[in-house]
């Protein structure tokens, strides 16, 4: 709330306010019933009642000014924290991805943090104005008559009892409602975005159940909850019915024996009113205080997170030239399963090196550590002789554009997508672009040309087109490393071989790493790495390889063979 005093302490000092003139309504009726009414002077009557108009007009304004300060606090508050949780989400490494649903990220930002906006609008603040509308309430009716208050306040204990033990159930309930509503948005995120393969094998009855499932243990959470109230706000009513009753004793007979006036105990039973129904707020304050707390800690769990990249480099060099060399790098996703086992290998800049090798040999890791989105556990990766733990994280992933095989694209324009925003990247530099990899025919066609608006994940393009825009966002950043990862799997075989010069132009001047299946598309590599389990089994040129005999020839028999050549 730093950012944010003055609101805070104007919405602090409006609170005070209502506080204060809460126990004015119930003194003037006193004062109008002891003095005017009883007494038969009824041309002041109008004048009280012109006052008690005036007193719930201030009341009506000071509360809308606090209702209105209270959530702008709130809000404000949220919007900061929404920032710094997606933030940090963003700077987490991918490691932290890998083990956590997207779903309960998306609810941690979304609904977590509207449940904390609460605290400030209906919790913390109104707590506090109600805990002094307690206090100044008590005050006015001890100074009024001591001995009525005491007997008023008799059921208090057993008010305090209910309330703590009603509270202790209301916090597991809120957890269980969170734990639910986190389970429900992850289960739709997941099936949404795989709707295309419930669809395939028509599994559509079977994802209705298991949604159903979850949804009915969300609606039982929420019952559990409502069954709490159900039953603590029943027994509030009972216990303002019992300090009711023991005002209407005690105080009918101080009446009759002229201790008291009327008038206080009329003044009374709407204290009794203001008295508890402060304190019945309070526990629903303190009910949103707990589902706010619930849901901090789970916020806080998200911040609190440290899977950070480490970035202590410091390393900016003016230029960089593309050598890479791996000596001994051992790497492991989770604990010593190794995934590459001592791997050494050397690239010129402006070298070609493509990897081949079955799935889960490691070819994919070998560019995942690279780009430090994963930390190897022994070895060392140097990019022009320098560890690349000593450069500057932004400034070595800025070196590296990657090419992947699953191409994800942003529900946003063409332009964008392939800029991704970056300020200095203009509209020539992406057609020129474009032309250089054959995309600029398509884009152009396109309705908008390059302010064409992409539906989520590129759904309203094809997966060739979809390719051959990450092909222009690789080449407009201006990489000094081109990585390819089985880039042209989603593009057909005509279209393959038109943009086979396009790729050799994109690798001109740069250090280029080409992970492909198809043995055609890596021929004219400088080197060709063969992994198999995590290891090098051979290392050299095409025709090296052929010549060995060994691994890189059974794949490149087998592949030529079954297509018939």
């Amino acid at each position: 709330m730093r950012p944010y005093t003055r609101i805070f302490w104007v919405s602090v000092l409006l609170t005070i306010l209502l506080a204060a003139v809460a126990p004015a309504l119930p003194m003037l009726i006193e004062h109008t019933l002891d003095h005017y009414i009883l007494a038969g002077q009824y041309e002041g009557l109008s004048k009280m009642l012109f006052l008690m108009l005036g007193l719930l007009v201030a009341q009506t304004v000071i509360r809308y000014f606090h209702t209105l300060t209270t959530n702008t606090l709130g809000q404000s508050v949220i919007r900061d924290i929404r920032i710094q949780v997606f933030n940090h989400i963003t700077n987490l490494r991918l490691k932290y991805f890998d083990n956590t649903p997207i779903g309960r990220l998306i609810t941690r930002t979304i609904s977590d943090l509207e449940t904390i906006a609460n605290i400030f609008s209906e919790g913390l603040i109104q707590i506090i104005g109600d805990l002094l509308q307690l206090i100044v309430i008590l005050g006015v009716m001890f100074y009024t008559d001591w001995r009525l208050t005491l007997v008023v306040l008799i059921p208090m204990p057993l008010m305090i009892w209910s309330t703590y033990i009603f509270k202790e159930a209301m916090k597991s309930a809120f957890q269980a409602v969170r734990l639910w509503v986190s389970n429900l948005n992850t289960f739709l995120q997941e099936h949404i975005s795989g709707m295309a393969i419930i669809q395939y094998f028509a599994r559509e009855q079977q994802e209705f159940q298991k949604f159903e499932a979850i949804n009915k243990e969300h609606r039982n959470a929420h019952i559990r909850a409502n069954w709490y109230f159900s039953i603590f706000f029943p027994v509030l009513e009972i216990i303002v019915a019992i300090a009711t009753g023991l005002l209407v004793w005690y105080g009918s007979k101080q009446i009759i024996a002229d201790i008291i006036s009327p008038g206080v105990v009329v003044a009374f039973i709407m204290y009794i009113n203001m008295i508890f129904r402060p304190i019945r707020e309070l526990i629903d304050k303190f009910n949103t205080l707990q589902m706010g707390m619930v849901s901090a800690e789970r916020i806080f769990e998200v911040l609190d997170t440290d899977e950070f990249t480490p970035n202590q480099g410091n390393y900016v060099p003016e230029r960089v030239r593309g050598e890479i060399e791996f000596k001994n790098v051992w790497f492991a996703y989770n604990d010593e399963q190794w995934v590459l086992k001592d791997v050494s290998f050397k690239v010129k800049a402006g070298d070609t090196l493509a990897l081949v090798g079955a799935t889960g040999a490691g070819k994919s890791s070998i560019i995942n550590i690279l780009s430090r989105f994963y930390e190897i556990q022994k070895g060392q990766i140097l990019l022009d002789n320098v560890d690349i733990r000593e450069y500057e994280l932004n400034i070595l992933r800025k070196n590296i554009s990657t090419v992947l095989q699953d191409v994800f694209l942003f529900s946003d324009t063409i332009l964008h997508n392939i800029t991704l925003n970056t300020p200095n990247i203009h509209l020539e530099q992406v057609a020129d672009a474009s032309k250089k990899v054959g995309a600029y025919d398509f884009i152009h066609r396109l309705p908008n040309g390059f302010e064409h608006q992409v539906q989520e994940r590129g759904a309203t393009l094809s997966s060739g087109q979809a390719q051959l825009v990450s092909f222009v966002r690789a080449l407009v950043h201006d990489p000094k490393i081109l990585i390819l990862d089985e880039a042209t799997s989603s593009i057909d075989t005509e279209t393959e071989q038109l943009i086979q010069s396009a790729i050799t132009n994109m690798m001109e001047g740069r250090t280029a790493i080409v992970i492909a299946h198809r043995l055609s598309t890596i021929q004219r590599a400088n080197q060709i790495i063969v992994l198999d389990k995590g290891e090098i089994k051979e290392i050299g040129s095409h025709q090296q390889l052929l010549a060995m005999d060994g691994y890189y020839k059974k794949l490149y028999e087998l592949q030529f063979n079954s297509v018939g050549i």
